[in-house]
């Protein structure tokens, strides 16, 4: 497993292998200990093509994330929220799939996002921090601040992440 240090303070790419045969495939998903950090709750999504969910983050009880894809292919957005980082307000991308075998570990103080590319997509998250429902907060996907480009104008959201907040309406 071949770790990509990103311009943002602990935010990592884990890139890994599928080894195929004629069974299937097998690829190591997380390591702990190349992550530094304990995986104490772990939850799958499914989502279908133009699904963008996000951006979320928990203010109180805040998680770190290792996310996989493990079917399909999904862009994957953070945005830093951690006010002392020189990165503040700044966001990565990245696409994670099936095929690329690649992670993400998303450190603890980034809001988390991600957009369905393909008809079926499969996403497991293993989590730092148990999910705390009173101390989530969402922002908007296409919030003017951010700047984020989604690849897509009208994308699928739950009811709930409609009602999300403005970038500048949330005190980190």
């Amino acid at each position: 497993m071949k770790i990509i240090k990103t311009k943002f303070k602990n935010l990592l790419v884990f890139k890994s292998k599928n080894f195929y045969d004629n069974r299937g495939y097998f690829r190591e998903l997380a390591i702990e200990k190349l992550i530094k950090q304990k995986l104490i709750f772990t939850v799958v999504s499914k989502s279908k093509k133009n699904v963008l969910r996000g951006l979320h983050m928990q203010k109180k009880f805040q998680q770190g994330k290792y996310i996989s894809c493990l079917k399909g292919k999904i862009l994957d957005v953070v945005v830093d929220c951690r006010k002392k980082s020189k990165t503040f307000g700044k966001h990565f991308k990245i696409i994670l799939s099936e095929k690329n075998s690649k992670s993400i570990y998303i450190p603890p103080g980034f809001l988390h996002g991600f957009l369905g590319l393909d008809k079926e997509n499969t996403v497991i998250y293993g989590c730092t921090n148990y999910r705390d429902k009173n101390s989530e907060i969402g922002v908007k996907w296409n919030d003017e601040e951010l700047k984020i480009n989604w690849t897509t104008k009208i994308p699928i959201l739950s009811k709930k992440d409609k009602k999300n907040l403005r970038f500048q309406e949330v005190r980190f």
